[in-house]
C-alpha cells in the first residue's frame, strides 16, 4: 500500500491511499500520515490496517491533484524543528569510486582515501550476524522539516552554493512513540540534493555540502522495503533529457543492512525524543555530477522506482542572496 498527503482546494490537509496511477482514495478522520501513525501505535496495529479502516468512497483524480501543485511530502510535522532529516553515505556497492575520485590528491592513491577506507569497513562489517552490532557508517545531518521541498515544487539552492545536484536515494520515515522508541512507518523515494563542488574542495566540507534542500515522495510505501530496487534518475533541461542513468538500492545492493544503519542513528538519545519525526536517507551510487554534468537554474530532476509509484520531480531554483547581519545586544 502507498499513501500520499495532499491539500484540498481550501488548503486543508488530507491523506489518501493510491488506488492506481490515476486515482486516490481519501482516508477519513486523519489529516497527516504522522497522525495515522499515532493511531496505529496507540491501537497496536500496522499502518496498512489503520489506513484500511479509514478508507471511504471518496475518490480523487490523482493527476489533477498533482497538476495543481497540491501534493505534499509523505511526512510532515506541524513544528518543522521536530522533523529531523539525516542520512548515511558510502552504503551502496559501487558508491566508493565516485566519492574517492572527488577526494583524491596527488599524495594519495584512490584506494587510500578516507572514503575508500569507510566503504571497505562497510563491506567487511556492515551486515552483522543477528544479535551483533556492525560497523557504523558515515552519517550526516541535512536539516529540519523546513528543508523538505514539496513534490513538483522548486528545489531551492542557496546563492552561495557552488553546485546543486541530485542524489537518487531511498529514505525511511520514522516517528518516535510516547516511550521514546523509533517506529518505522514506511519508505519514500527521495532526492538527497547536495553541493558536490563544495564537498570536492575538502572532505571536511561534507557537512556544509549536505546543508541543502531535499525532496521525498510523493508516495509513502508501507510495509517492508524490497531487497532489490531498480530505478532511474534523469536531469531535464528545456524539456529535454540531458542525463539519464539507472540506479540500484535495497539491501541486496548495499554494504550495510537497514537494521545496522538504523541502530547507528537511533543509538543516540537525542534522536529518540517522543513525538519527533525522522527521515533518513540511505545513500546512493549514482550521480550526474560523477558523470561530469553541471546543473543550472531551471533544470528538472526526475527520480523514479516502480515500488514507489509516481516519480519525484523538482526544479533547481537558485535563491537570492541574503545578507547575514549579526547584532550585539
Amino acid at each position: 500500500m502507498r499513501l500520499v498527503q495532499y491539500k484540498d482546494t481550501a488548503g486543508a490537509r488530507h491523506v489518501a491511499v493510491v488506488e492506481d496511477q490515476n486515482t486516490l482514495v481519501v482516508l477519513g478522520g486523519v489529516s497527516s500520515t504522522r497522525e495515522l501513525a499515532g493511531i496505529a501505535i496507540a491501537q497496536g496495529t500496522t499502518m496498512i490496517e489503520a489506513a484500511k479502516a479509514r478508507m471511504g468512497e471518496n475518490r480523487l483524480d490523482y493527476n489533477a491533484v498533482a497538476a495543481e501543485g497540491r501534493l505534499l511530502p509523505p511526512i510532515t510535522h506541524a513544528d518543522p524543528a521536530h522533523f529531523l532529516v539525516t542520512g548515511t553515505g558510502l552504503t551502496h556497492l559501487g558508491s566508493a569510486s565516485a566519492r574517492a575520485n572527488m577526494h583524491t590528491s596527488n599524495a594519495k592513491a584512490a584506494d587510500e582515501t578516507d572514503s575508500m577506507k569507510m566503504f571497505r569497513m562497510g563491506v567487511e562489517g556492515g551486515k552483522p550476524e543477528a544479535g551483533e552490532t556492525g560497523v557504523q557508517p558515515e552519517w550526516f545531518y541535512k536539516g529540519d522539516g523546513s528543508i523538505v521541498a514539496n513534490p513538483g515544487a522548486d528545489m531551492p539552492s542557496p546563492s552561495f552554493a557552488l553546485d546543486g545536484s541530485e542524489e537518487p536515494e531511498i529514505a525511511a520515515i520514522y516517528v518516535i512513540d510516547p516511550d521514546g522508541n523509533p517506529v518505522r512507518i514506511g519508505f519514500a523515494i527521495g532526492n538527497e540534493f547536495s553541493d558536490h563542488v563544495t564537498e570536492r574542495q575538502n572532505y571536511l566540507y561534507l557537512a556544509h555540502s549536505k546543508l541543502r534542500a531535499c525532496a521525498m515522495g510523493p508516495e509513502l510505501l508501507l510495509g517492508d522495503l524490497p531487497s532489490h530496487v531498480e530505478g532511474t534518475s534523469r536531469v531535464y533541461r528545456d524539456g529535454k533529457v540531458i542525463w539519464e542513468k539507472p540506479f540500484l538500492s535495497g539491501e541486496d545492493n548495499m554494504s550495510h543492512t537497514l537494521a545496522n544503519l538504523e541502530y547507528h542513528h537511533f543509538k543516540y538519545d537525542l534522536f529518540c525524543r517522543p513525538g519527533d519525526v525522522h527521515a533518513h536517507f540511505f545513500g546512493t551510487a549514482t550521480l550526474s555530477f560523477a558523470d561530469g554534468v553541471t546543473t543550472q537554474d531551471g533544470d528538472e530532476f526526475e527520480i523514479e522506482a516502480a515500488p514507489f509509484g509516481r516519480a519525484l520531480r523538482n526544479r533547481l531554483k537558485t535563491q537570492a542572496e541574503r545578507k547575514v547581519v549579526v547584532k550585539t545586544i
